[in-house]
């Protein structure tokens, strides 16, 4: 499938008919990760697209997404394998069972380390899924262990697991890092990648976004809202709304029926565009002048 995806603007179109509108330069980024089978590390603030890139990549390529949430204290048996050992123990049970009692221990090793009993988490299942996009979702929020971990695993796509032997990828799979920059990731890291830091989209691509995930939603409607929000982002909020919490507020208000945004639509409805009491204090405070 990459080899029809010729150029950046070729990848632009078909991550649009997933409903995915990348900018150039987004697509160029995107583009180069697919030919040069370079990870790509995508950073900016939250709501801006970068998990959304990775499955709308899965989507245009035709390609089984993997993805692996990272979260603090996440370690290589989480994310890679593990073995099955309640199975194990009832495999032992029923070949000492079938002979009799007697049970030969070379043999019954070798039988209880196969792929039968080999529980593949995300890296693993992405080293044996040839090919597919694998989504590494809040690198920021694992530790210097892990990292210094998957480093080792995307210079060679390679894992020796002991008691079962080598796992070499096939082909390589189309690695897509975020980080919400709560910590620096490690410069080693970011050298093994393509880099891209995505910005919340201008007001038109906003605008764009909303109608073409929303066929039924008007252009007034969706511009005031992208309006709206571009507003709140401008605003000293403890989190302000990405594109995600555009498209809630937009489907809240086609839910509610209604064609236009004002200021008392707007205070029955913040809960689906902010997610603390803090700025949901702070807006209503403002809505006149927000929406005047």
């Amino acid at each position: 499938m990459t080899e029809s995806l010729a150029s950046p603007d070729a990848l632009a179109a078909a991550l649009d008919t997933t409903g995915y509108l990348a900018d150039e330069g987004l697509a160029t980024a995107g583009f180069l990760a697919t030919q040069m089978q370079r990870p790509l590390f995508c950073e900016g603030e939250p709501g801006t697209g970068k998990t959304s890139l990775a499955l709308a990549l899965a989507e245009a390529l035709q390609w089984p997404l993997v993805r692996l949430q990272c979260h603090e204290g996440i370690d290589a048996a989480q994310a890679l394998y593990e073995w099955d050992f309640p199975r194990q123990l009832l495999h032992l049970r029923a070949l000492e069972a079938a002979d009799g009692g007697r049970l030969d221990a070379e043999t019954a090793e070798r039988s209880l380390y196969t792929e039968r009993f080999l529980l593949a988490r995300p890296l693993l299942q992405a080293l044996t899924t040839t090919p597919c996009v694998l989504l590494v979702d809040e690198i920021d929020r694992a530790d210097d262990e892990f990292e210094a971990f998957l480093l080792q695993l995307l210079d060679e796509y390679t894992v020796t697991i002991p008691e079962y032997g080598e796992v070499r990828a096939e082909q390589p799979p189309l690695v897509v890092l975020t980080s919400n920059r709560t910590r620096e990731v490690h410069d080693a890291l970011k050298r093994r990648c393509l880099y891209h830091w995505l910005e919340h989209p201008d007001l038109a691509r906003e605008i764009s976004i909303l109608r073409r995930r929303l066929p039924g939603i008007g252009e007034t409607l969706a511009r005031q809202i992208a309006d709206a929000v571009h507003r709140l982002r401008a605003m000293d909020l403890l989190k302000p709304p990405g594109v995600a919490e555009s498209l809630d507020w937009a489907r809240a208000l086609l839910a509610l029926q209604r064609d236009e945004l004002d200021a008392a639509t707007a205070a029955r409805t913040l809960g689906a565009v902010l997610k603390y009491s803090e700025d949901l204090d702070r807006v209503r405070a403002k809505l006149d002048t927000l929406f005047s």
